[in-house]
């Protein structure tokens, strides 16, 4: 068969893409114009949500096998410890988040992939790109320099802050850059007197230092390095990283090996359109941000994810609703708007240089996180299980449940979207769901789900937010929604 979709880009978010699409029965090729698989960290931190969402294809069990489980989040003013941020208080199946390199989670779903069949194609650039009402011509140059055109349905740029495909579509990247300069590495150390399974984030005069774990003697570390004159960062080395780390950090903490370094400047960037035609962006292509909350891979996968079961509904004929496809820009743009501000209040509130502020700031963090319901807020914030699209054109009826919202996983029930096609979870009995179940066979799943309340019908997307709730009695109001997706017999 005939690939259908083209996807840019072989990192993390074109990687799940590749996948959901692929395990939906839509064929695709994934290209890249690096050589290989990347073998450097950069990301590091997978988040419950996220998790959740990978339970669907099987991919959370491998990652769970290689990651570092994290429970809690520390937070220091010097060696006083003012806040704690606990994940293992949150209602998931997967109470931590987990802390592994990127190239582990990148080569967990290269694995799954190669189960069907799919691998990337390494040393192939994306040169050209035209679009019509049918599809995408695309144009893409081999290492020795040979060029294919060569057609496709739809086109979906994963391929990175610096996008080729956002960059031939004339689309603005709308933001701005801050100006701070960061450094991170990868270091192998002894004597962190906080445990594996705990983040520290340590609010120091001279700036912000990071401790995340990716296993007992080894850590991801980001501190701030202040304003500079420098036309580019320039990352400090393993006895530079050492010096700030007496200074700002818990004390007795020797580095013994650097893995990795780099530096940065923050970028707050937004496209203005995640859709132009037949093209659509996810990940760094769409939007970027301060690594605070390590919030953007996670982004970016649940991008791919949300576009994912709406695209291969269409492309295999299952549905021709309009709103399918133009929900993803509806429900994903004003999601990664909320990353990027809510990302940038935490590094501003992190690198706050005057001093009276700074004190200021620890006492309110203190106070706040000391409040239940300020604990539940910032968790659920970090972990992405508030995410919610309470305003998508996809929203049904649904009466006192807040349509759009995350439907919490049911223990011992198969996640919703873990079906071969991309099927609407049914909650209920009696005749009404019954009904349904034999008018709408290809929507929804071919099984009921037990009822979530008495007397009430849960109508629950493949990606596992509510779409629509009503009384037993007013199935048709179903019925009624899900004719609008079905496309005509």
């Amino acid at each position: 068969m005939t690939d259908r979709v083209l996807i840019a880009g072989a990192g993390p978010v074109g990687l799940t893409m590749a996948l959901e699409l692929s395990r939906y029965g839509v064929p695709v090729r994934v290209i890249d114009k690096i050589a290989g698989p990347s073998d450097t960290s950069r990301a590091v931190a997978i988040w419950p949500r996220t998790l959740e969402l990978f339970d669907r294809s099987g991919v959370t069990t491998d990652l769970i096998a290689v990651g570092n489980r994290v429970v809690a989040a520390n937070i220091f003013s010097g060696k006083s410890q003012i806040g704690q941020i606990r994940l293992n208080d949150i209602v998931s199946p997967f109470p931590f988040a987990l802390m592994t390199p990127q190239y582990e989670t990148e080569g967990v779903l290269r694995r799954h992939l190669k189960l069907r069949d799919v691998e990337p194609q390494f040393s192939t650039e994306l040169t050209e790109i035209q679009q019509d009402l049918d599809g995408v011509t695309a144009t893409m140059r081999a290492a020795d320099g040979t060029e294919t055109t060569e057609r496709f349905d739809w086109l979906v740029a994963c391929d990175g802050s610096h996008s080729v495909v956002r960059h031939r579509l004339g689309l603005e990247f709308q933001g701005d850059t801050l100006g701070l300069d960061w450094t991170q590495g990868d270091f192998h150390l002894t004597g962190m007197p906080i445990p594996s399974s705990e983040l520290a984030i340590f609010l120091h005069p001279e700036g912000a230092l990071v401790f995340f774990p990716m296993a007992p003697d080894r850590y991801r570390i980001i501190t701030s390095l202040g304003r500079s004159t420098a036309v580019e960062p320039v990352p400090l080395d393993l006895e530079a990283f050492q010096k700030v780390i007496d200074r700002r950090g818990p004390g007795g903490v020797t580095l013994t090996g650097t893995v990795w370094t780099s530096a940065f400047r923050i970028n707050e960037r937004q496209v203005g359109a995640y859709r132009s035609g037949r093209v659509f962006l996810a990940g760094d292509a769409a939007h970027v941000h301060s690594p605070a909350g390590g919030q953007g891979m996670n982004t970016g996968m649940q991008d791919a994810i949300n576009l994912a079961w709406k695209l291969a509904l269409v492309s295999r004929g299952i549905s021709t609703a309009p709103e399918l496809l133009e929900s993803y820009d509806a429900e994903r743009r004003p999601t990664g708007a909320e990353v990027i501000r809510e990302s940038g209040k935490l590094t501003k509130a992190a690198t706050i240089e005057s001093h009276a502020l700074q004190d200021v700031r620890n006492v309110v963090a203190h106070w706040v996180l000391g409040l239940p319901a300020a604990q539940h807020a910032v968790a659920g914030l970090i972990t992405e299980l508030a995410i919610a699209y309470p305003k998508s054109i996809l929203n049904g009826p649904s009466g006192g449940d807040r349509a759009g919202s995350r439907v919490s996983p049911v223990a011992g029930e198969p996640p919703y979207g873990a079906t071969d096609t991309p099927r609407f979870g049914l909650h209920g009995c009696g005749e009404g769901a019954k009904s349904l179940l034999s008018q709408f066979p290809t929507l929804l799943e071919h099984q009921l789900r037990a009822p979530q309340a008495v007397g009430q019908l849960t109508l629950v997307r493949p990606d596992g937010y509510l779409a629509a709730s009503v009384p037993e009695g007013d199935w048709r109001e179903i019925a009624a929604y899900l004719a609008l997706f079905a496309a005509p017999a």
